[in-house]
């Protein structure tokens, strides 16, 4: 069994690396609220304080606190112990801060600031700060994040032959990436604005073992890549990092091109899609469902990267990358007394060079398993999470803040 930490989702969709990802999910899933990870749009859009919404969802999971007695905001501190065939093994500090950011305003979600180092015994080390601030009444939402550092970790090939063969190259990658967001409310949940990335990077190869993995052209080079983009999403859930109704939809574009200083000229797209049902006041069904797409000439770290995003958990992060990705699962949870619950999940998905492959039996990577689950905030109903993962060819454990999706 391959021990790994899924950190959820990525801060803006940026991709340098699979371990970068990793990293900045876990950061993004706490500063973002769950999601799409990272995604600007996993906040509660209901007209009503963000303290109201979360004593009605903490009702399942035990006590609260006295309105009288309730602070301004709550710390998230999380070591998270992390042990990959990628990055190897160590730990991940993860602390976190929720708050509203106006006393007066009740109609806002709570606004989140973080930060998350990384520090393994393969020589990676990295540090990320984020944070998203919903401001006016929830009529704008700003969304930041910064990530500085050297990662180590393998590179399987682009598309399902390669992940499946088994076949890595070690690569070495130092790099800095700053993604900024800027939503505005046009009419009821929905919300629209523009985003920013940029950052650079330099790949080697590092020099232990032998492979035959083809050495992709972007090792060796320093590379800028900065992009502008679209971001929109429409939210109902009353309570983003543990909802027990409501949907949420996203979408977000970038565009890296020459014009900006970007070395690779291409385009990104992701789209996913949530809900949320009760089926009891401790019993939650979850369904999710996410596309990717990439066009144009990117490097192979910008193509749609499996496991990223926790679709689907059963799956080393990173390990089947390819143009085109696919994916949907359903999650059962149960709130358990003493601060614990329990989760059963499963689904489909698949990576692929184009959209017709995808009715290929090959192009398929089922996955399914179970998990524990430990309520860090009451007040806003924030779980540690622990998941033991089944794929196609390997099994997993991951471990993050807030829920998979």
């Amino acid at each position: 069994m391959k021990a790994i930490v899924h950190l959820d989702g990525i801060c803006g969709r940026v991709r340098f690396s699979r371990s970068f990802i990793l990293l900045m999910s876990l950061l993004c899933r706490l500063a973002m609220g769950q999601t799409g990870a990272g995604d600007p749009a996993s906040v509660s859009t209901e007209a009503r304080s963000a303290d109201k919404s979360s004593s009605q969802e903490v009702r399942a999971s035990g006590p609260q606190t006295s309105p009288n007695k309730k602070k301004r905001g709550e710390f998230i501190i999380a070591p998270i112990p992390i042990s990959s065939p990628a990055v190897g093994s160590g730990v991940i500090p993860v602390v976190g801060y929720i708050f509203p950011l106006t006393k007066n305003d009740e109609a806002s979600p709570p606004s989140v600031i973080g930060a998350a180092g990384l520090i393994t015994n393969n020589g990676s080390r990295a540090f990320a700060v984020a944070g998203q601030f919903f401001i006016k009444q929830d009529t704008y939402r700003a969304s930041t994040a910064f990530f500085e550092g050297n990662l180590n970790y393998n590179l399987y090939g682009l598309g399902i032959a390669a992940g499946n063969a088994e076949v890595k190259l070690p690569l070495k990658q130092d790099g800095a990436v700053f993604m900024g967001e800027f939503q505005r409310r046009v009419v009821g949940r929905f919300f629209i604005g523009p985003r920013v990335i940029t950052g650079h990077s330099f790949i080697t190869v590092r020099q232990e073992g032998s492979t035959s993995t083809p050495v992709p052209p972007d090792v060796g080079l320093r590379t800028q890549l900065t992009a502008v983009g679209v971001t929109a999403n429409r939210d109902t859930r009353p309570n983003r990092f543990y909802p027990l109704s409501g949907t949420l939809f996203n979408f977000t574009s970038d565009f890296f091109a020459f014009a900006f200083g970007s070395k690779y000229s291409f385009q990104s797209y992701r789209v996913e899609f949530n809900k949320y049902g009760s089926l009891s006041p401790k019993q939650v069904l979850a369904y999710n469902a996410f596309f990717c797409a990439t066009g144009g000439k990117p490097p192979f770290y910008a193509n749609c990267i499996y496991g990223t995003r926790n679709e689907l958990r059963g799956y080393e992060a990173g390990r089947y990358i390819d143009r085109y990705m696919i994916a949907t699962q359903l999650e059962y949870r149960l709130v358990l007394p003493k601060r614990f619950g329990v989760v059963a999940f499963g689904g489909i998905g698949g990576v692929a060079p184009g959209g017709r492959m995808f009715f290929r039996s090959s192009a398929l990577l089922p996955a399914g398993g179970a998990g524990l689950r430990f309520l860090l905030s009451k007040s806003y109903h924030v779980n540690l999470r622990a998941d033991l993962g089944v794929g196609k060819n390997e099994h997993t454990f991951s471990m993050g803040i807030s829920e998979a999706f």
